[in-house]
């Protein structure tokens, strides 16, 4: 098992200066990671920086408060893919979600996987603010909406992931969505963890520190 491809190498601080963008993708390169996370602002720089490898780029759209307009989450999406995006990781509208206006929350994800076709998306359900019930049901709009993956969290919350919302996730999405854990995940030993009860990708800072230190990954 190749924790390497698993990890979407992540830098999404509003504070982000293009040398630790440069830096991000040199790691990411060197470790062979399946792609680099950063700000929309960033996906030419990044992209040109890895340039003909088949390290991703993947960006965040509606980040991180989700609350936006459609329309807003459309163009960014569709603007970051024309630079060079080749994943998509969108917040759910979470107040409409807690008002139970499920509609609205699903018009807004659809737009977005209209808008893409086929590049994936990701769906940030922020966890740490959802009931149990509000998680499944989060689950369910996104497999209505035809979205790709379903994410944990935008690492910005008052938490991240945790096993008991995975495994809530996995239950729900079945094998109709991929999942992505990310918040949290600092080491290999967790990483695996996630893996291990049904995670697809993980989203994290840590995966150079998770690379060297293999000694769990090379028994898995």
């Amino acid at each position: 098992m190749e924790l390497n491809k698993f990890i979407d190498h992540t830098l999404l601080s509003a504070s982000a200066t293009e040398a630790e963008i440069l830096n991000l993708c040199e790691e990411a390169l060197k470790y062979k990671f399946y792609s680099v996370c950063v700000n929309g602002n960033y996906v030419t720089f990044a992209r040109q920086a890895l340039g003909s490898s088949d390290v991703k780029v993947c960006t965040v759209v509606g980040f991180p408060l989700g609350a936006m307009s459609t329309d807003a989450k459309v163009f960014e999406a569709k603007n970051a893919i024309e630079h060079g995006a080749s994943e998509i990781d969108m917040v759910i509208n979470i107040g409409r979600l807690k008002s139970k206006n499920y509609v609205e929350v699903l018009k807004d994800i659809s737009a977005v996987k209209r808008a893409i076709g086929h590049i994936p998306l990701k769906v940030i359900l922020e966890i740490s603010e959802l009931s149990k019930n509000e998680i499944v049901k989060a689950c369910e709009i996104c497999i209505d909406a035809k979205a790709d993956f379903v994410k944990t969290s935008t690492g910005f919350s008052s938490s991240g992931a945790t096993l008991t919302a995975v495994k809530i996730m996995r239950k729900t999405v079945k094998d109709q969505l991929k999942i992505k854990a990310s918040g949290g995940i600092r080491d290999a030993e967790t990483a695996l963890k996630y893996i291990e009860v049904g995670v697809d990708r993980i989203g994290a800072s840590s995966g150079v520190a998770m690379m060297t230190n293999q000694t769990s990954v090379l028994e898995y």
